[in-house]
């Protein structure tokens, strides 16, 4: 196994920084890194931004109710961006269209293909990430502290920094649930499989030192997915501009 399946295997959310920002050279390594992703039909239809601004951060972590959104070594926003694109074709000949359900989805990816990439640079360079879907807690709020136009809109955050503590490790799904030849199984076919991984799961919470908890994958993925939560994103995406069709 080589250094780099070995970092990407071992991959885990950390939540505590030390109290050092990243340099600007950091930075720029990080972004450009995450440039280099894959991108459909070139478009790359997203844009990062950086927040350092401490009240900016401040309101950001009051959107998402998390420490590490204000306590870290550099905040990152991906955002879904045609904004650039709007503007350069109202210099041509053009109609320019991107409220379609697939330039949505062609954003999310572009932005998401980028944003691993930076993870995985981040962690190479020794630092530690979180994701941050919680900034869709308030996707309006978000665009206000931004100053996002239409044709944008932040779909998730970053937190980077030096870590200090290694975080927990989670094991994912078994290969025999998640990879599957030529056509999608039965349930039935994967079923024992996901059993024996919530007994993995339930084994894991009631052995490690902290948050101790008789649970499992499946309980908690029912629980978190029964939840009616920020159904407001549908008319935010709308308002800038996208799902029109």
């Amino acid at each position: 196994m080589n250094e780099t399946i070995k970092l990407l295997q071992n991959h885990r959310s950390i939540r505590k920084f030390e109290d050092k920002n990243l340099d600007k050279d950091t930075v720029q390594t990080l972004v450009k890194s995450a440039q280099q992703a894959s991108t459909s039909s070139y478009v790359q239809a997203y844009s990062i931004i950086g927040v350092t601004d401490p009240e900016k951060k401040k309101a950001i972590r009051e959107i998402s109710t998390q420490a590490h959104v204000e306590n870290n070594g550099h905040l990152f926003i991906f955002v879904v961006d045609y904004n650039r694109h709007k503007e350069l074709a109202a210099k041509s000949d053009y109609d320019l269209s991107f409220d379609s359900t697939e330039s949505m989805i062609v954003g999310v990816v572009d932005a998401t293909l980028a944003a691993e990439n930076m993870a995985i640079a981040a962690e190479s360079m020794g630092l530690g990430i979180v994701f941050l879907g919680s900034i869709r807690n308030n996707p309006a709020k978000m665009i206000e502290i931004l100053n996002l136009p239409e044709g944008t809109f932040p779909v998730f955050g970053m937190a980077v920094g030096y870590p200090v503590e290694e975080g927990s490790f989670k094991e994912r799904l078994p290969f025999e649930a998640v990879y599957f030849e030529n056509e999608y199984p039965e349930f039935d076919d994967v079923k024992n499989v996901l059993n024996d991984y919530d007994e993995a799961v339930n084994q894991y919470y009631k052995s490690r030192d902290e948050n101790k908890r008789n649970d499992n994958w499946s309980k908690q993925v029912v629980k978190t997915l029964s939840k009616k939560e920020r159904l407001d994103v549908h008319d935010v995406l709308k308002k800038q501009g996208f799902l029109g069709q």
